[in-house]
């Protein structure tokens, strides 16, 4: 599946519920850069993109939101909750039939999408340029992306490759 929207496009608006069940809407955070993380619980690639991201997001202005969407289908709300509370994740939503995940052709978790002020996608891709023979990362992507945008600047580069584990959708059959 490639991505549904381009580097430009308003960002497809969406609803979820966090995961004690209240709905959040993206057209609320007008105004804000938002981080969107398609998010695992157990996935390793996720769980190292939380402790990166997490460790530098306070450090970055008010004005940005970070929302982690929980799209696989086989992971139990039960291990959402805990994995969530364990890493101290700000907030997860709960995408159990990945339509945002569809909406914006998430391929992987991670797989970041960062949208601006103006809720217009300007940065889709993977946190660094980590690959399967280069497991150290010597760029990120994802922080100057946001910091572009927070300063009124646009991300260079726009997009890159996602990488971690495949975000695991419901078939057809069910």
């Amino acid at each position: 599946m490639d991505t549904l929207i381009s580097i430009g496009q308003q960002a497809p608006l969406f609803e979820l519920p966090d995961l004690q069940g209240s709905l959040h809407k993206l057209e609320s955070l007008r105004g804000k850069v938002v981080i969107l993380n398609f998010w695992s619980a157990e996935c390793p690639w996720s769980k190292a993109a939380d402790q990166e991201v997490l460790s530098y997001i306070s450090d970055l202005d008010a004005g940005l939101t970070l929302w982690s969407i929980a799209s696989n289908a086989n992971e139990p709300i039960d291990l959402l909750q805990h994995v969530a509370a364990e890493r101290a994740l700000p907030l997860v939503l709960h995408d159990k039939h990945q339509t945002a995940a569809d909406l914006y052709g998430a391929l992987t978790t991670p797989h970041f999408f960062v949208v601006d002020r103006e809720g217009v996608l300007r940065y889709q891709g993977a946190l660094n340029d980590v690959t399967f023979r280069q497991r150290e990362p010597t760029r990120n992507y994802l922080r100057p992306a946001v910091e572009a945008l927070l300063s009124g600047m646009e991300p260079d580069p726009s997009e890159t490759t996602p990488y971690g584990c495949t975000i695991v959708r419901y078939n057809a059959d069910h």
